[in-house]
């Protein structure tokens, strides 16, 4: 996901954030739907209404979260996107140590957002607002797994994005004159959305929701670690502690209990 992450800033001294958000909603929904070729049934009814809502949502906070990696750090802004996946494991929490785990991951994302903030504020609110979107990723993808949609829910929620987000196209000029930077943006929607949100599907088929968003907490590590290779963005102490916290707050949650197997 954060290669194609770290793709994508390159590609921002071509196009705008919000124009690379929708390349890779794009090139993503080609990808999906040439694969998949979802059946007639897909495309109608509650089926068709869930699976379009769920894209545009998704849609939605990959632009936000690109335009806060435009401003910041991309392991600072996956730390403060994580908000969202807080919100919904905290709705989840049980016992006294869930509490102390959600207490450390808010407590490192307040620590990131308090070095960020006097020096890149706007990066900071569309991180802030991604990260709300994200809760709803993660409660409308738990529904389309359970629904049996799946990756098929995914290549039309997809396409229904890109054709609604179309006008964001207008910012990809430079692109289309260029194989080499269009590869490289289908690239992003390769990496970034269907190998990731694929694998989202097999997963929160087998986890509920709140283990599956504290799950996400190892993404500020990933994207750190990117961040520090590709972009030689190196994190500043404080936001290194915070990151830190956020994982140890993921290992402190309590695993869910197993379903009992139904007898025969």
């Amino acid at each position: 996901m954060y290669l194609g992450a770290a793709a994508a800033v390159w590609l921002f001294d071509e196009v705008n954030p919000a124009g690379v958000a929708w390349l890779r909603q794009l090139g993503a929904a080609v990808v999906l739907l040439a694969w998949r070729r979802p059946k007639r049934q897909n495309w109608r009814g509650k089926v068709f209404w869930l699976a379009a809502v769920f894209g545009l949502v998704t849609a939605g906070m990959n632009i936000l979260f690109y335009e806060a990696v435009a401003r910041l750090p991309l392991g600072t802004a996956v730390a403060l996107e994580f908000v969202g996946p807080v919100l919904v494991a905290a709705f989840g929490s049980r016992t006294k140590r869930d509490v102390a785990a959600l207490s450390l991951v808010i407590a490192g994302v307040v620590l990131i957002a308090d070095v960020q903030w006097s020096g890149g504020t706007l990066g900071v609110l569309f991180a802030l607002t991604a990260a709300l979107l994200w809760a709803g990723y993660v409660l409308l993808g738990k529904r389309v797994a359970d629904v049996g949609l799946g990756v098929d829910g995914l290549a039309v929620g997809f396409a229904v994005a890109t054709v609604a987000l179309s006008p964001l196209a207008l910012g990809t000029g430079p692109v289309w004159a260029s194989p080499q930077l269009l590869l490289l943006g289908v690239g992003v929607g390769v990496l970034s959305t269907v190998v990731p949100y694929v694998l989202d599907q097999v997963v929160l088929k087998r986890l509920g929701q709140a283990s599956f968003a504290l799950l996400l907490a190892l993404l500020p590590v990933t994207a750190t670690l990117i961040g520090l290779v590709v972009l030689r963005q190196v994190p500043s102490p404080p936001e290194a502690f915070g990151i830190a916290a956020v994982v140890v707050g993921l290992m402190l949650r309590s695993r869910e209990p197993r379903a009992r197997p139904e007898p025969l």
